[in-house]
């Protein structure tokens, strides 16, 4: 599991500076100034860089909504006389599509070896969520006692979970439209410079040192009051207390 999220990342890393790249290319053939077309190119790859951890945000939220769903497959399973493993293990074929890989790998694990807190534990760093912490702790803590509160407990995180991921989606979506509009902000004036780049005179003119000294501190600004607005955006994360 740890492997394939290295490699994730280094995929990710290698297409935001091949997307810089790119994009600054096309500029310099439009413009032929490199010095226009080196802030396009940072702009891009940092663009690009913030649509991925915007993916992974979005991964992050979509796992929080199938928490439920999950919990409503245990006890479904566990009323229908399953072993609490094999409610576990049938969510690689039968819970929601984001968490199958990883129950799936929790399944073979299952099977090679047989260490069930192990495979718990592995799910949990794999997860890294506080929500799918609380679950765990507590098939940990039934397992290892024995005891027979499973149902009730995992009823009652389930409705923490839903009350949670139904404030949430409130807020974001009200806020949604407040980030649209800063991105738009932000990209707005470099659009009208793209496009006055295609005058002789705009390219002269930005070829100074003076020229260029704007463009660097138009790229450093737009810098800074994007991670500005996402950071005064950002939802407070829940801390986990079970992380270990």
């Amino acid at each position: 599991m740890n492997g394939s999220w290295k490699s994730r990342f280094q995929h990710s890393h290698t297409r935001t500076l091949l997307f810089g790249f790119v994009t600054g290319l096309l500029v310099f053939i439009i413009t032929q100034s490199l010095i226009l077309s080196s802030p396009f190119a940072l702009l891009a790859s940092g663009s690009h860089f913030a649509i991925a951890r915007g993916k992974k945000n979005k991964f992050a939220s979509q796992l929080s909504t199938a928490w439920p769903e999950v919990i409503d497959h245990l006890i479904s399973g566990i009323s229908s006389g399953l072993s609490l493993a094999e409610s576990l293990t049938g969510l690689a074929s039968r819970g929601p599509e984001i968490v199958r890989p990883a129950f799936h790998e929790f399944h073979m694990q299952l099977q090679k070896d047989g260490d069930f807190s192990g495979g718990i534990q592995n799910l949990k760093t794999y997860f890294s969520d506080q929500s799918s912490d609380q679950i765990f702790e507590a098939i940990i803590l039934s397992k290892s006692l024995g005891g027979n509160e499973l149902m009730s407990i995992l009823r009652t995180v389930g409705e923490f979970i839903r009350q949670d991921v139904a404030l949430r989606k409130e807020i974001e979506i009200k806020h949604g439209w407040v980030k649209n509009s800063a991105h738009l902000s932000a990209a707005a004036p470099w659009l009208l410079l793209l496009l006055l780049s295609t005058q002789p005179g705009t390219v002269n003119s930005y070829s100074t040192p003076t020229g260029a000294l704007i463009l660097a501190a138009g790229v450093g600004m737009t810098a800074l009051a994007y991670v500005w607005m996402n950071y005064l955006g950002r939802l407070p994360q829940i801390p986990r207390v079970f992380s270990r």
